[in-house]
């Protein structure tokens, strides 16, 4: 990456980390009122898809979301969507620092998949970082009484870091000839597919 784009892309990043922050504390606050993890999952992605088709019709234009990497899209859409799953059903059954800490092994995951499946060259401090990485987040996620920290929730947490990062490998191999509003839209428009079907059954159950 360009010297001149990597704070930029840094600034983002934090950017990000402060909004999923706030998501994931919506997340909690919604299920507490009564939402299924599907009804905010569809909702979630609803959003999105219209906010980013907004942005599209604004700016580029929609002929700008047309792609000759469907399939591309596809795999993509079926791994975020369920790592999001993952993720989400973790918030819901962890206490909240506890699912952000597991969080952070999103990172960890990410160094891991880019060295095997990018072949990035990693040396032996990057190694380093991850061991260290790992043996902070069981320090700090371990349970303090033994009996509120439900193996589920943990397992999908780790899940859904697992899910994110493969994601983000996914994305780096997508980005080199999609752009990021054409991969944002097929992302939310495809998932909408499967969870509009999960919604409608589930609304009908209730």
């Amino acid at each position: 990456m360009p010297s001149d784009r990597i704070l930029p892309a840094i600034g983002m990043r934090l950017l990000s980390v402060v909004i999923f922050a706030l998501m994931n504390t919506a997340i909690k606050l919604a299920e507490r009122h009564g939402a299924s993890v599907s009804e905010i999952l569809f909702f979630r992605q609803f959003g999105a898809c219209l906010l980013v088709s907004a942005v599209i019709a604004a700016g580029p234009g929609l002929p700008s979301i047309a792609t000759k990497r469907l399939p591309a899209h596809i795999i993509r859409a079926v791994v975020g969507l369920s790592a999001m799953a993952f993720t989400f059903n973790g918030i819901v059954a962890l206490p909240l620092a506890e699912a952000t800490t597991i969080g952070f092994t999103v990172p960890i995951f990410a160094t891991i998949l880019g060295a095997l499946v990018l072949r990035e060259p990693t040396g032996w401090h990057r190694w380093a970082a991850v061991a260290a990485g790992f043996a902070g987040v069981l320090i700090v996620a371990q349970p303090g009484s033994g009996d509120h920290f439900p193996l589920w929730g943990a397992g999908c947490a780790l899940a859904g870091a697992f899910g994110t990062a493969s994601v983000s490998i996914l994305l780096r191999q997508i980005g080199k000839t999609e752009s990021a509003l054409t991969t944002v839209f097929w992302f939310s428009a495809l998932s909408l597919v499967p969870l509009s079907v999960i919604y409608a059954r589930a609304a009908e159950s209730t």
